[in-house]
Parts: C-alpha cells; structure tokens; sequence
C-alpha cells in the first residue's frame, strides 16, 4: 500500500456475525482503518465487551447510528443490517460522500417493487437505489470498480449463482429446468436467538425452510435472467445443517445439448473464472465439502453430468460468513478502491 493514508471505515452492525466477520478482516486489512463501529441495542459497549476474544484487537466502543457523524468520519461505511433499515441512512452516507456497502438485501434488486414484494415497507430512496451495482463480482467486476453503492449478494444466491452462471451465460441448459437444492449452517439466521437454531432443535437434524418462498428466490432469479438474456425461474429450496458455518449448494439442470460431457463443462468453467482468483473449479470425480472453505472466501466447484438424464450438476461450496458475506463486501472494496482483489482476505482455511 505505500506509504498512503488508509481508508477510513465504519462498520454499522458491528455486533452480528456479519458484523464481526467484518471487524476480523479488516482489523487485518493494509489499506484501512476501522474508526467507528455502530449499533443501537449495543451502543455504549466496548465491543470487548460483546467479543472479549478481540479485546487485543481493539479498543473501539459500539456508538449510536448516526448518519451525518458516521459520515463525518469514514470514507468507507459497512451496513450490516436487518433488512430495511440500510435504506434509510444510505442516501445521507451517499450524499455526503461516503462509499457504501449494504450486507442486507435493501439494494441487491434492480426493481424495488421485487424487493417490497418480498421484504415488505415503502421505499423513498428510489434515486439511490437506482445507482447500486450488485456486488458479486466474478459477474460484476467492471461495475463494482465504479460503484459508490454496492448491494452485496445474499450467501445462498452467492453459491447458487457461482453455480449456475458459466451454464447460463453460455446457453448450455434449458434454464426453467434448474432446481438448487442448498445447505447452510446455523450462522445463517444471525445471532439473535431463535428457538429453531438452539442446539437442542438444530443438533442431529436436517430440515427444509422457506420451501417455494425464500427471500432469496428472486434475488437468484434476477441475477440468472440477467445471465440468460430473459426471464428465469427456478425452484430454489434451502436446508438447515447441524454445523455452524457453510453453505452447498448442488444444481440440477436439463442439458439442450445432451452430447456434453463433464470434460466440455469442466473446460467452459476453467474459461469463464480464468480471472477469477477466489473460484476453484475441482477435478473429476472430487465434489465440494463446507470444511475445504471454512474461514476462506474460497467457492470450490464440481461439476458431474449425468448421461443417463442428460442432466448436469454442479457443486458449490462456500463460508456462509467469509464468501456469502463479510469477505465478499471486502472483495468488493478492494475492487471500488482499485486495489488488488485479494488484498486482506484469507485464501486458506482452517482444516480439519
């Protein structure tokens, strides 16, 4: 980074596993400086005091969310918040200059009646919203880089999407064929305590959710019809794992050329994430386990095509918290800010 001045960084939501992901990885990062950390519930807390384990790391307490004093002291402002409320502080943070990014779904949809059909409440930052790139940048790359607001991706869709785009993109399925069958590990539902996510309901079990109606339904197919030049629909159903951390998420498709072999796809995926520094596409026969990319912002792909059906499926396994959220943001930070896309995130887990 030489000898310039780091970049000033807030963090709002800073008491969440979105938001301490955030805390980890740029505590860590060269090329900024972590100033404010903001919440209300917790306002008035050293953030030690919710995470004692970071006490060395810093010293920094929670503060009220206040968008004109954040925006007085960061160039750089995370929001990681319950979905709705990022709209209602983005427009000051954009207007007095700050570059945003929204871990929460209030600017991931290029059409706001899309997300109040599913998120619900009224939205008056429509201007705003209108200028958000969604942040998934093997996809978005070029748009990221001249971005000041960035709706990051969900985790499931991340997965889904790594999935399904090379398919889409080069027209290899029947695109209304596609069904993701996903698993995700408990971090998923946040840190507020939810009956379903005690150890005594989630432990030694395996359940479906939101089947037909996840909120990250149309934020998939949003993305896909982008891909495929029209509109998509696919049948998305997710799971919940006894682990913590993870997300897989097996695709099936129907192929239009029933000819393609693994090898074909294998070489149409190597090609389309060539520049892609944080996609592993797996050799033949060997298929993505949640445990290969805990703690990294890795997505590790495996593709097998079924001649018998003539379907493809493809794996895809990320970190719910690292790829599906905290790092993903700061992939795209190192993007808006022209930096190396891999500057301050870590490319190998912790195994076992």
């Amino acid at each position: 980074m030489g000898d310039s001045k780091p970049v000033s960084v807030g963090i709002v939501g800073a008491s969440g596993y979105g938001g301490v992901q955030l805390v980890r990885l740029l505590m860590d990062h060269p090329g900024v400086k972590v100033v404010y950390l903001g919440g209300d519930s917790s306002a008035g807390k050293p953030f030690s005091d919710i995470y004692p384990h970071l006490s060395h790391a810093t010293d920094l307490t929670i503060a009220p969310v206040d968008p004109e004093a954040i925006a007085a002291q960061c160039d750089v402002v995370f929001l990681s918040l319950p979905n709705g409320l990022a709209c209602e502080m983005t427009p000051t943070l954009i207007q007095r200059g700050c570059k945003v990014l929204d871990l929460s779904a209030d600017y991931r949809f290029s059409n706001l009646e899309t997300y109040k059909a599913w998120y619900g409440g009224d939205r008056t930052d429509g201007d705003v919203a209108a200028t958000a790139v969604y942040g998934l940048p093997e996809l978005y790359r070029d748009r990221i880089k001249d971005a000041k607001l960035v709706g990051c991706p969900g985790c499931y869709p991340t997965a889904s999407l790594l999935a399904l785009a090379p398919l889409l993109k080069q027209g290899m399925i029947i695109p209304e064929t596609a069904v993701i069958d996903a698993k995700s590990g408990t971090s998923g539902g946040g840190r507020q305590a939810k009956t379903n996510m005690l150890l005594a309901e989630a432990d030694s079990s395996i359940a479906a959710y939101g089947v037909t109606r996840h909120r990250h339904t149309p934020e998939i197919e949003q993305i896909c019809s982008d891909l495929a030049g029209h509109e998509v629909l696919v049948q998305f159903t997710p799971h919940l794992m006894p682990m913590v951390r993870g997300i897989l998420a097996t695709v099936y498709a129907t192929l239009r050329d029933p000819g393609l072999v693994r090898e074909d796809l294998a070489t149409i995926y190597k090609a389309f994430y060539r520049n892609c520094p944080w996609v592993t596409i797996l050799p033949n026969g060997i298929y993505p386990q949640t445990k290969w990319a805990c703690s990294s912002n890795m997505c590790y792909i495996g593709i097998e095509v079924d001649q018998r059906t003539d379907r493809v499926i493809v794996m895809s396994a990320i970190d719910n918290l690292i790829k599906g959220q905290a790092g993903q943001a700061v992939q795209c930070l190192n993007l808006m800010m022209g930096w190396d896309e891999t500057l301050g995130l870590p490319k190998l887990g912790f195994y076992p």
